[in-house]
């Protein structure tokens, strides 16, 4: 595929397994008729997947039973559009880390058999870029842990995107546990380390690094699930992060949304969401010991990269900083040209985001952009 906008007939949802896909398309109403092509295909490449899956799970199982535990990963956490993805991108280059790897993160229960004829028909689809933004998709660019937990569990806020029915619903689930069971999130849970356990067998030894804005809120979770676990938050000018935010979720509600979207009222949601997912996560963080968390501003990481790079590692004992530093020279040059969307400021939209979020641009100095 050419462009960043997938086809008419392809649906995420495509690399969930059966009990899943029964659960997304029989819990939410009725698909809109123009999304019906997408939802035959999704369950057309579903059945074809399932002796696949199978196979996978049995082989998985086998090994998962006499490899060693996965080392503690190092998450990147902030919200939306906030830089997450562009440190994630350059902390990938260095060969100390594993991190989720396409396929990976679109077919979770089989990618490790995607060999082949499918192999290429599938990087042959892949977007030339992330449609939210203008960084480029490859068959190795590191991607995000939450759409493979979409089409393992019931628990995400892609299911909000997939189904905006209940949209609010989903994003409180997949991001809060809001109104989650204990089993629910049990079951999260186990699914999680199952998924990241797979990913380790492709990239054994390595600690995973991780990206996914949700992890901001389940930090207490993931230190019990590994106490050596280190996290790195980016954070950005929220004037910026408010209209970036809101083009992000309309762009994957446009791209995604298997119903009618336009009772979603992305501002007032984006206006709730930022104050609540980042006043959790300094709570959070609070206590944690500095060799353990380190904080970086996206504006000193776009200015200097390389010292914050050194920084962090330094702070965090991450491995492998001699090896790295070169990479990731040599990836921050390749990205030299690379164009930002532009957003537009009206005063309106200015003033909404000082009254609402004006503690958080107060902690860190921030001021509308010119």
């Amino acid at each position: 595929m050419t462009g960043s906008t997938p086809p008419s007939w392809f649906h995420p949802l495509v690399g969930a397994d059966p009990k899943t896909l029964r659960w997304a398309l029989s819990s939410h109403g009725p698909i809109s008729p123009r999304r019906r092509t997408a939802i035959w295909a999704t369950r057309l490449g579903a059945a074809y997947r399932r002796p696949f899956m199978a196979i996978e799970k049995a082989r998985v199982s086998r090994r998962l039973a006499k490899s060693p535990p996965m080392p503690a990963p190092v998450f990147i956490v902030g919200h939306w559009r906030s830089g997450t993805t562009h440190l994630y991108n350059v902390l990938s280059r260095s060969p100390a880390f594993g991190w989720v790897p396409p396929f990976a993160a679109g077919l979770p229960w089989d990618f490790m058999g995607v060999v082949g004829p499918i192999r290429t028909v599938l990087e042959s689809h892949l977007p030339s870029d992330r449609m939210i933004d203008n960084i480029p998709v490859t068959p190795d660019s590191p991607q995000e842990d939450e759409l493979p937990l979409a089409l393992m569990s019931t628990v995400s806020y892609y299911h909000g995107l997939f189904f905006p029915s209940r949209f609010e619903h989903h994003f409180n689930r997949g991001i809060f546990f809001e109104g989650c069971t204990p089993e629910e999130i049990a079951d999260w849970r186990d699914t999680f380390s199952y998924f990241l356990r797979k990913v380790a067998l492709v990239q054994p030894g390595l600690p995973l690094l991780l990206k996914n804005p949700v992890h901001s809120v389940r930090i207490p979770m993931l230190r019990r699930m590994w106490p050596d676990a280190r996290f790195i938050h980016i954070h950005r000018n929220p004037y910026v992060v408010y209209p970036s935010t809101r083009r992000t979720f309309g762009t994957l509600l446009d791209s995604f949304a298997l119903q009618d979207h336009g009772h979603v009222d992305l501002d007032r949601f984006v206006l709730d969401l930022y104050p609540r997912l980042m006043n959790r996560l300094m709570e959070d963080t609070r206590d944690l010991p500095p060799s353990h968390y380190a904080e970086i501003r996206f504006e000193d990481f776009e200015r200097e990269p390389m010292a914050e790079l050194e920084r962090v590692h330094r702070d965090l004992d991450l491995p492998g900083w001699p090896e790295a530093e070169p990479r990731f020279r040599a990836y921050l040059d390749s990205i030299q040209g690379y164009q930002k969307n532009s957003h537009r400021y009206p005063p309106e939209d200015v003033a909404r985001v000082g009254r609402h979020w004006e503690p958080l641009i107060r902690r860190w100095g921030y001021a509308p952009p010119a």
